[in-house]
């Protein structure tokens, strides 16, 4: 009969001061590198002023977005954009004397083109 020999395993203990090493190299390496990227981060853009004509652009975007005519949205929701344009509504109602001249014109160009999109859309 033939002798099979003992399976030897051999345990190199060095390994694990190698993979210590290797995770240390590499945090190290991470760390400089989120370093580099935070330090070369341009400023934070200007934010565009807080005022009426911003708000009712934002929810004619949201609108136009709803009612898939924004690059890449194709995607309609008909309700949604309806109560947008409906938001834009009482946005104007409730500002009825107190907007400046030049935002009564820009939220009722919004709402027009809004309506208009929607009708278009719908039908």
């Amino acid at each position: 009969m033939t002798e099979n020999p003992e399976k030897k395993i051999i345990v190199d203990e060095d390994w694990k001061t190698q993979v210590e090493r290797e995770r240390e190299a590499a945090s190290k390496t991470v760390e400089s590198a989120a370093g580099q990227k935070t330090a070369q981060a341009p400023p934070n853009p200007p934010l565009p002023p807080a005022d009426l004509t911003y708000l009712a652009t934002m929810l004619n975007l949201e609108a136009m977005a709803c009612l898939g005519l924004l690059p890449g949205k194709t995607e309609k929701n008909l309700p949604i954009a309806k109560h947008l344009i409906d938001l834009l509504e009482v946005l104007q109602q409730k500002t009825e004397g107190n907007r400046t001249p030049e935002e009564s014109d820009d939220l009722e160009n919004l709402l027009y083109q809004a309506r208009m999109a929607y009708v278009q859309a719908a039908g």
